[in-house]
């Protein structure tokens, strides 16, 4: 170890980032996001190497590789299963992190950078997602990415050129493939782990929230060593090593039982390859953007349609600075707060449903209601957090041994 530390400050990292790295003791459930998303990471790092092994990014060839994976590939069909369950777990475990985040404040000053490099890498992710969802070449992957890429067509002067650029032809062919591929496996990934590396970094710069909101850092012992704070190891990678042993259990069972969960992880129009000449009977993207293709629909006006779904996703840049609170955690907060929190919860998961609907009359009026509630919670922040009743915050953190 010494002549690696020589050459290499390994000890120096695994102190700074695990055994004198401090956290605040009372971290609950709702902090297994990070480690767990970690796991689904490197699963989908893995099983995508394995699979691009078989892959054949070709118009004409790409449904059929992804049938040889299936059938004839030695395991072929549980990497498959396991990339495409986790390309939905990552989601599920993004918009679980994402609450929490919601929840406590952890957005708050000092956290302001850490956040804007999570939201950062919810966008990668939402890329990586959409040009993976192409690459099976399936009828709702090709007739998705029709609908998907011809959005940006509705931008003033740019649009026609912008399609033409992302598709890399004149319609989604062999070209728009090539070039989908290349970014899901090559670029966007390597965008994603240095994202990953910048958000620890930066976590550990200004160190972790907690369910209460306070900073350890300013109550220290003589040693400088936080009071309500514990080593990251080996206490929390005991504590997240439970989190995410009861999330692989619940992967698997998925994985091996339930693969395509009733056509929500794997849809039944893409086991039938592509074709230009036949439209699946409602087109409708994948389960985590249900909730941001249901504002689209919402807005008659196709180009302010594009304007809300993208702001939808980048107005959570702006949240430190909406939220004016005195206060980070919902536990100090008062009844508005709460109660803004509650509807905005409500109205993202009621467009998620509305999303993977056919079109109806009265689904697109009920989705323009949730429209306004969704941007009210961010709009409305700066005076409902101004004027809310909030209790008084604890010096020290709230815990009890388990």
């Amino acid at each position: 170890m010494n002549w690696i530390d020589a050459r290499f400050p390994l000890s120096k990292l695994w102190r700074e980032h695990a055994s004198e790295y401090y956290a605040p003791k009372n971290l609950n459930i709702w902090y297994y996001g990070g480690g767990i998303l970690l796991v689904v990471l490197g699963l989908q790092l893995l099983t995508g190497i394995f699979l691009a092994m078989n892959y054949k990014p070709s118009a004409r060839e790409a449904f059929d590789s992804v049938q040889y994976i299936m059938r004839d590939v030695e395991w072929g069909w549980l990497i498959r299963y396991v990339h495409t369950t986790g390309a939905s777990a990552f989601f599920i475990v993004v918009y679980y992190h994402i609450f929490r985040s919601l929840l406590y404040g952890s957005y708050k000053h000092p956290r302001e950078l850490l956040w804007m490099i999570g939201v950062t890498m919810y966008l990668m992710l939402m890329a990586e997602a959409f040009m993976g969802y192409v690459l099976p070449w399936g009828n709702m992957s090709y007739w998705g990415a029709q609908v998907i890429v011809s959005l940006f067509g509705s931008i003033p002067y740019v649009g026609d050129s912008l399609v033409d650029w992302i598709r890399g032809d004149y319609f989604i062919s062999d070209g728009t493939l090539n070039r989908f591929f290349s970014l899901h496996v090559i670029a966007v990934p390597l965008v994603l782990v240095f994202l990953v590396i910048f958000h620890v970094l930066a976590l550990h710069t200004v160190g972790s929230n907690n369910p209460d909101g306070i900073e350890i850092k300013d109550y220290k012992d003589k040693d400088g060593v936080p009071i309500d704070g514990i080593p990251f190891h080996p206490y929390y990678t005991v504590h997240d090593a439970v989190g995410v042993i009861l999330f692989l259990i619940a992967f698997f069972g998925v994985v091996f039982f339930l693969p395509g969960v009733g056509g929500y992880f794997l849809e039944d129009a893409n086991y039938d390859p592509a074709n230009p000449l036949q439209t699946p009977t409602h087109i409708r993207p994948m389960w985590y953007f249900t909730p941001f293709y249901a504002i689209l629909r919402a807005v008659p006006n196709k180009l302010l349609g594009v304007v809300l779904m993208g702001s939808a996703v980048l107005i959570l840049f702006a949240l430190p600075w909406l939220d004016r609170s005195k206060v980070r955690s919902i536990r100090y907060r008062g009844w508005i707060s709460k109660s803004f929190l509650f509807a905005f919860i409500v109205s993202f998961l009621l467009l998620g449903y509305i999303g993977t609907q056919p079109v109806d009359d009265t689904l697109t009026r009920i989705a323009r209601t949730a429209v306004v509630v969704y941007f009210a919670f961010f709009v409305l922040m700066p005076w409902y957090t101004r004027i809310d009743p909030t209790k008084r915050v604890p010096d020290r953190v709230n815990y009890r041994e388990h």
